[in-house]
């Protein structure tokens, strides 16, 4: 509520309150949203001032734009509890507002963009297959068409890493200090973000190192200068040069962004199999990089083999090893005499291109019908097989003696068993966690055998032990419902069991008409419980520990009455038992002595319930005692109870046999009474029916439970 005060009242309410309770009126009278603490434009307190973009529970709770609905306390994160606020719509700079780095948009993208960088390391190897060697001229050329195609695919890539880069100049972040004490608060001020991302050592700096153009500018600005001039074996070199200059930063940077995520929100993707096809994902992106590196290196290999002949052959120049159109979109016309000599030198091709001669290509012989293939897909695809063949096997390659060849199958072989030996680890660890539960279940049941058998169970104890250990497998898959929940905060936990326990509480019809007070009560305390067949709950006579309520499934109530007669009733969904719980926490006794059990109740079959506990219901009933001495649920409660049911079978039975008995001896008009027709039968009917219901146990209720005197 809120009230106008005219300004005798707000002096009146100065003196009794103080000057802040005026201002704060007169904030509510205006409809005016307050600024920032802080802030030039807002009016001095005698309150400390503090960073107005560092959100903290308590600033959100007693600012007074929070009374006016301006800030909203975020929910706590569960695994690193850092506590964040909403972030106001006015607090923006150049680069626009804030970002949450807990919101799902920026959660989905960082797994979006984790994909992309994967794509970007296999990107960057296709560089390679753009270069090939011509069979017909045997020279050194750039496949046109491929290089635009991978130009553009790369082209593609940098351009989501400069929306990642946008992202990250209005990405909020944890300052390093709040951390000593507390939970940490998030800076969500736009200027000290983009100022705190640009002078990032892994920030701004290193995100666009890994977008550098470098291959681009080698494959259309240096290689074609570089065949031109005929100088072939250099354009390898380069281009592993600029390979590895980028391409391993690269990798840092993707496993620096996979190392953030799993610091955030303690999982990538969330599931089993989603990290199995991330690991096998990670190995091909490295058999494919490896195989671009071979096939690189089976081209130098191919130059120096030409280089070598066209030095012995007279009439050869360095020139003649780059073909004449450096970048080839298709067929062309060599009209140069020196270039149609060499092409027609069949001892060079046959040594050189046809791999027949005493050239020793080492382990790049494979590479020799590769470097002329014009088939693109052939040529990216094998390099593929040899580098998942090469990185699980390690020990199928042969080499000669050349120093960079020697290096390179020492770092192929290393990265080999270095990277089968995670992705087995790895794959192990997965398998495990998908297959943890199911060993633990039969770990237990090996356990249990095990006891059954050194206390030496009889068979049929042992049968109902495994009968209720597989109906529980077979209903939760062995997770402990009871614990996980156990372990949440109080409010989620009361929530998850409201949504939980609500339809299935409401399906019982005692409570049915309470309010969503009680309801919520009810279920943050019932538990759920599983019943096996012939299972006994409770016993005639047995304390009653707690109040059942049927889900699914069915029991039978026996009462024992007199001469060994029995009563016996079904109880299915909706039902309950264990009534004289409730009973006895209306009286509210002195003595804390459970009631006693008026049946015996077993299960027909598998049968799910809630169980009330006696302290669980007592409390209800204490704290909520107008909801449960209404009319209406006490009839309820009449009706449902399997005692007063029995109780009103035998009334009724009895009622019924006297109105036949009556009937019968008023229509024999030969028998002779020896008093009063009325009198006699009266005074035996009341007797045969005290005796009757004495014989039969009446549930014992308070004066809230009884029949009304009138009844």
């Amino acid at each position: 509520w809120r009230v106008r005060l005219g300004r005798k009242g707000q002096a009146i309410r100065s003196k009794l309150f103080g000057k802040r309770s005026v201002e704060l009126g007169t904030m509510e009278n205006s409809h005016s949203t307050p600024t920032y603490r802080g802030d030039s434009s807002s009016t001095a307190t005698s309150e400390p001032q503090s960073s107005p973009y560092m959100c903290t529970r308590s600033e959100i709770t007693h600012h007074p734009e929070a009374l006016n609905g301006g800030l909203t306390a975020d929910v706590l994160d569960n695994h690193n509890h850092i506590e964040t606020c909403q972030i106001s719509m006015h607090s923006k700079w150049i680069f626009g507002a804030a970002l949450d780095p807990r919101s799902r948009a920026v959660q989905e993208w960082n797994r979006l963009f984790l994909v992309i960088c994967a794509v970007g390391l296999a990107i960057d190897p296709l560089f390679f297959y753009a270069l090939s060697v011509s069979e017909k001229f045997m020279c050194l050329y750039v496949d046109g068409w491929f290089a635009i195609t991978v130009t553009v695919l790369r082209s593609m890539n940098d351009a989501m890493h400069l929306w990642n880069i946008w992202m990250q100049l209005k990405l909020a972040y944890v300052e390093k200090e709040s951390l000593v004490v507390g939970s940490g608060k998030l800076v969500v001020d736009p200027r000290s973000i983009a100022l705190h991302y640009l002078g990032s050592r892994k920030g701004f700096l290193f995100d666009v190192f890994v977008i550098l153009p470098f291959p681009q500018m080698v494959l259309w600005a240096v290689a074609p200068v570089l065949i031109e001039k005929g100088d072939i074996r250099m354009i390898m070199n380069v281009f592993l040069i600029m390979f590895l200059f980028q391409y391993l930063p690269k990798v840092y940077h993707s496993i620096c962004l996979l190392r953030k995520m799993q610091h955030v929100t303690g999982y990538v993707f969330g599931t089993i199999w989603a990290g199995f096809a991330l690991n096998m994902l990670a190995y091909f992106v490295a058999a494919h990089a490896a195989g671009g590196c071979w096939y690189l290196l089976g081209i130098q290999r191919a130059a120096k083999c030409l280089q070598n002949q066209c030095e012995v052959t007279k009439g050869c120049d360095f020139h003649i090893l780059g073909c004449g159109s450096p970048i080839f979109y298709g067929s062309s016309i060599i009209r140069n005499t020196e270039r149609l000599a060499w092409s027609m030198n069949n001892g060079v091709r046959a040594i050189c291109i046809k791999g027949n001669g005493r050239f020793n290509y080492g382990a790049y012989k494979w590479v020799v019908p590769l470097v002329t293939n014009t088939n693109r897909i052939e040529k990216i695809l094998f390099p593929i097989f040899w580098g998942l063949m090469t990185l699980s096997t390690f020990g199928n390659l042969e080499s000669t003696t050349e120093w960079l060849e020697v290096i390179f199958n020492i770092i192929i072989l290393t990265c080999g068993l270095l990277l089968v030996t995670m992705l087995i680890g790895n794959i192990k660890v997965f398998l495990h966690a998908a297959t943890s539960r199911k060993q633990s279940m039969q770990l237990k049941m090996r356990n249990i055998e095990w006891w059954m058998k050194r206390r030496q169970l009889p068979q049929r104890l042992r049968q109902r032990v495994r009968n209720y250990e597989r109906q529980k497998w077979a209903a939760m898959r062995g997770v402990d419902e009871s614990a996980m929940i156990y372990n949440l905060p109080e409010g989620l936990r009361r929530d998850i069991k409201y949504h939980l326990c609500l339809d299935l509480v409401r399906q019982v019809p005692l409570f049915q008409h309470m309010d969503d007070l009680v309801l919520e009560n009810i279920c943050d305390r019932v538990k759920s419980m599983l019943f096996t067949k012939g299972e006994t709950i409770t016993r005639e006579g047995d304390p009653v520990q707690r109040m059942l309520f049927l889900v699914r499934g069915h029991f039978r109530s026996t009462n024992q009455l007199t001469n060994g007669v029995t009563s016996s009733c079904m109880l299915g969904p909706g039902n309950f038992c264990g009534d004289e719980l409730l009973s006895w926490c209306l009286r509210r006794p002195f003595i804390e002595r459970l009631p006693i059990s008026s049946a015996t109740v077993e299960s027909m079959e598998t049968t799910e319930a809630f169980g009330l506990d006696a302290k669980d219901l007592k409390y209800v009933t204490q704290h909520f005692r107008y909801t449960f001495l209404s009319d209406k649920l006490k009839r309820t409660a009449r009706y449902y109870s399997p005692g007063w049911r029995t109780w009103a079978a035998v009334a009724i039975q009895l009622a019924w046999r006297r109105y036949k008995a009556r009937f019968a001896l008023s229509s024999l008009s030969f028998v002779r009474m020896r008093r009063p027709l009325s009198r006699s039968y009266s005074e035996e009917d009341r007797l045969r029916l005290y005796a009757a219901l004495l014989a039969s146990p009446k549930p014992h209720d308070d004066q809230d439970f009884m029949f009304p005197s009138n009844q």
